[in-house]
């Protein structure tokens, strides 16, 4: 709430005392109510739920800081409020913490200094992570912090380190993405709210996992955003995908800068998590110098310093842009990794074979473009992109950007979630496929990344729903959605594509807790396993020196060798022909003793001739 005592933390010695308890009961004291309202000739704060009948209180302009108003007022946790600019419709805080009543709705007070966190936490850095992207909504029937909190002991037992949950921000109705939420402060109330968040963070760090946001800074959703009635906040100077970009640099831009920042810090403060996704940083139109994510990034870090624990940004940025990464003092933003889709597309057309839209570049010689990822970052890097019709990236130099910088992944909720039928890789692959995919994400030299139930093959579809409660937008977004579909070679038949705002689209994505306990499932997951306690137990595997990776392949053949120092992760893709992969010789020329460390279906040795004979899409790691 913009009592901003409570959410901003920016100047501790104007904090204001919440709440006061004697016993088990909770009084009203004095709380400082703050709005930026620069082109406003009058505010009033106005009380609503079960203080509705009380008078509206007028607010004063702040002297100190031009365009702010405030006022101070008794008020406790819960108490719901809203703010009237010139006698117009009561408008929600735009720092509002919480919305129980959904956007468009009154704010409520938040008191972050209640919550009794059980569990000390001191943080788990970015190297040696391996992530999880996670979608509240959909990761159990309930849809709620709290029934995802108790499958949490799943990812603690998979190895997982790091939790990445997809946005929780209002937005309209029940289910969504979470990609419209319109109030960068607030938690979605179905999902729990404020209270319902920092139990599942608190939960997770009891089990020794991260918790990392998706936050969306380059636009609001359609409905229920009232921030252009307050002020500036977006700007016609750029264009995003979404309509007017929000103002980073025309006037007034300082404190809508102060007002995504303020946000960004009061996740990782009030809410104890270990770091933001940030989406789609290339439409975060910024001419201002530095540039805001360079802005964003020394204040995470400073922050970092304050909580002495770790806190990193991660980007997802289309560029292939060296300097999103960059330090700071280079020139560069200073972000501490950035999403490699590079990796991706070229993983995804060796497995699969599509070719269309822009997996194009990358079908030419799937492998080659596989092993130019996982040796120098990124595929594009100056090079032509055919799908763009120009070329595309700037080398990256992995002795100066330590390769855990890229997050590698064989699926996610966007290369997933925009095919029409969102059908996942186990949909078409085979088990063996399947395997042969998560070995060279986590035996990568990058940090690894799964989508909820990747890790046993789930089934369950993930699709695009929504649950938007205007009819026009509700159909607005239902054709634009089919336009999409028909754009693409890969949508499927016409009649099978789901409606995003029928329920039983969300109800399909629902993950199936049924499935990890049978065949095929169970072995996949037993295998991801496998995998995990390599990547925690070998050096080799979290190396980030690009001298000591390595890659060979058969185009042809279909067959692949990832060396990582001492150890060999050899896939063979091929549907039916057995791969003879000759291994590379040690130091005099000899071969070096190994062992099978794991295998899909079964782990083998190289014969006697140094090579290695792989049945049709199998895995084996290999090692001293």
């Amino acid at each position: 709430m913009s009592a901003r005592a409570a959410t901003s933390g920016c100047r501790a010695a104007r904090r204001r005392a919440w709440v006061v308890r004697t016993g088990c009961e909770r009084r009203r004291t004095a709380v400082l109510f703050e709005v930026w309202a620069p082109r406003a000739g009058r505010v009033t704060l106005r009380w609503a739920g079960e203080r509705a009948t009380e008078p509206e209180i007028p607010m004063a302009p702040d002297d100190a800081r031009a365009g702010w108003w405030r006022t101070e007022a008794p008020a406790r946790d819960g108490d719901r409020y809203a703010f009237r600019l010139d006698d117009g419709p009561a408008l929600p805080d735009p720092r509002a913490a919480r919305l129980p009543e959904g956007p468009g709705g009154p704010a409520a007070v938040v008191a972050h200094d209640r919550f009794g966190w059980r569990h000390p936490w001191s943080g788990r850095p970015l190297p040696g992570a391996v992530l999880y992207e996670l979608h509240i909504g959909t990761y159990t029937p309930e849809g709620t912090f709290d029934a995802a909190a108790a499958r949490l002991r799943h990812l603690a037992d998979l190895g997982i380190t790091h939790i990445e949950l997809m946005p929780v921000c209002p937005f309209p109705g029940t289910h969504g993405w979470g990609y419209d939420g319109i109030a960068p402060w607030a938690v979605h109330e179905p999902y729990g709210g404020p209270e319902g968040l920092k139990r599942f963070v608190d939960a997770a760090h009891g089990l020794g996992l991260g918790v990392v946001l998706d936050v969306v800074h380059n636009h609001l959703g359609p409905s229920g955003n009232h921030l252009p009635e307050f002020g500036p906040y977006f700007t016609d100077t750029h264009h995003t995908p979404w309509g007017a970009a929000v103002n980073l640099d025309a006037p007034g831009s300082d404190e809508v800068r102060a007002y995504f920042l303020g946000s960004a810090l009061s996740w990782l403060r009030d809410y104890r998590l270990d770091g933001l996704r940030l989406d789609a940083v290339h439409a975060l139109h910024d001419d201002r110098s530095p540039h805001f994510l360079a802005q964003l990034s020394a204040a995470v870090d400073a922050l970092a310093g304050r909580l002495h624990r770790p806190l990193f940004l991660i980007a997802e940025s289309d560029l292939n842009d060296p300097r999103t990464t960059a330090p700071r003092t280079s020139g560069g933003q200073g972000l501490h990794a950035q999403w490699n889709d590079d990796f991706h597309h070229a993983l995804h057309t060796a497995l699969t074979g599509e070719s269309q839209g822009y997996y194009a570049d990358f079908a030419r010689a799937p492998l080659a473009a596989l092993a130019k990822t996982l040796t120098g970052g990124f595929f594009h890097d100056g090079t032509y992109s055919s799908f763009r019709g120009r070329p595309h990236g700037a080398p990256l130099d992995l002795r100066k950007t330590p390769a855990y910088r890229l997050l590698a992944y064989a699926q996610t909720h966007d290369q997933i979630g925009n095919r029409a039928l969102g059908d996942r890789l186990a949909a078409g692959l085979s088990p063996g496929l399947l395997a042969c995919a998560g070995a060279l994400v986590l035996c990568a030299p990058f940090t690894p990344m799964l989508f909820m139930g990747e890790e046993w093959g789930a089934r369950t579809p993930w699709q695009y729903f929504t649950d938007h409660t205007d009819p026009e937008l509700a159909e607005a977004v239902r054709a634009g959605r089919l336009r999409e579909f028909a754009e693409h070679a890969w949508a499927g038949e016409r009649a099978e594509w789901p409606d995003p705002q029928d329920p039983a689209t969300r109800d399909r994505c629902v993950l199936d807790w049924s499935e990890p306990a049978v065949a095929p499932h169970a072995g996949l997951l037993a295998w991801y396993r496998t995998l995990l306690a390599l990547r925690r137990e070998l050096p080799a595997l979290t190396d980030p020196d690009p001298r000591h990776t390595s890659v060979r392949f058969d185009e042809k053949a279909r067959w692949l060798l990832l060396c990582r120092g001492p150890l060999r992760v050899a896939v063979n893709l091929s549907p039916k022909a057995t791969a003879a992969v000759p291994l590379p010789a040690g130091d005099g020329g000899r071969q070096p003793a190994l062992q099978a460390l794991a295998g899909w279906p079964a782990a083998r040795l190289p014969g006697a001739d140094g090579v290695l004979r792989l049945p049709p899409e199998s895995v084996v790691v290999l090692g001293p």
